[in-house]
């Protein structure tokens, strides 16, 4: 996007509007996508969501704008971008994973059967698939999103564009805070109503009484953030407990369904 003003925002170069509606756009487009490769793999139509409300995977949003700021450095070949890739992409794949277990408490994944892994958080399976990933990136997706970026700003003018990005921008943020409020709670009460074997689980078990005694947080948790939505909207969530051993909390309420919707069955789901 270019902008009459000469006063511009930028993170390596690149305009942060820019970086803004790139994150928009691929953490939608990777929701459907993830939602697609779902239903087909696995037959059920499930949920790919990173937060609560709206359509958006953010987590590969993310990802997305990381591997665009970092591999216009790498453009000088196919090569160049598989190993930029290979170490851009395996290095956000951590920290992410790092973040949500520091921050939430919670494993979004873990690898640590997989050989040649770091700590369960990266691969060298999948740091392979960012090195291929990071060229059809470049060289096929983002050329074509640049297009309809451009395609967008003829049809609409620069400031109705930046006020659009603004308010989809201050959703996901809020989105962000509600979800990540919602998943400790959730947390906090599968630990305790569970028994689960954590570290500081006396603490844990005496912030469900006060959550219990709070209003505010019981309407929010019977109505907004009740275990079918839990659930629902994060259906591989899981806590380590202090043997190693992982918990799934769709295993904890195995009466609610970990998806929208069953077409045929794969064992994953039996």
């Amino acid at each position: 996007m270019n902008s009459k003003s000469n006063k511009k925002i930028t993170i390596l170069g690149m305009d942060i509007w820019n970086l803004f509606a790139y994150f928009i756009i691929y953490s939608i487009a990777v929701f459907f996508v993830e939602t697609i490769f779902a239903f087909v793999r696995y037959g059920v139509l499930e949920s790919k969501k990173s937060f609560l409300y709206g359509p958006f995977c953010s987590i590969y949003g993310l990802g997305a704008v990381i591997m665009i700021l970092f591999l216009q450095y790498f453009k000088k070949n196919r090569i160049t971008l598989f190993i930029g890739g290979f170490i851009i992409g395996s290095i956000t794949e951590y920290l992410v994973s790092l973040v949500g277990e520091f921050i939430l408490h919670v494993k979004w994944w873990d690898y640590s059967n997989m050989p040649l892994n770091v700590n369960g958080r990266i691969c060298f399976y999948y740091s392979i698939f960012w090195g291929i990933l990071a060229i059809f990136l470049m060289k096929a997706i983002h050329p074509k999103v640049r297009k309809l970026m451009a395609f967008i700003l003829k049809k609409i003018n620069l400031s109705t564009v930046k006020s659009i990005i603004s308010v989809i921008m201050i959703f996901i943020l809020v989105d962000c805070i509600v979800s990540a409020y919602a998943i400790s709670l959730f947390r906090i009460r599968m630990i305790a109503i569970n028994n689960l074997n954590v570290e500081n689980k006396e603490k844990i078990i005496e912030m469900n009484e006060n959550i219990n005694e709070s209003k505010i947080n019981l309407f929010l948790i019977h109505y907004l953030f009740n275990d079918k939505k839990m659930i629902r909207t994060y259906p591989n969530l899981k806590q380590e407990e202090v043997d190693g051993n992982i918990v799934y909390f769709k295993d904890l309420l195995p009466d609610i369904k970990p998806y929208y919707l069953k077409i045929y069955s794969k064992d994953y789901y039996k």
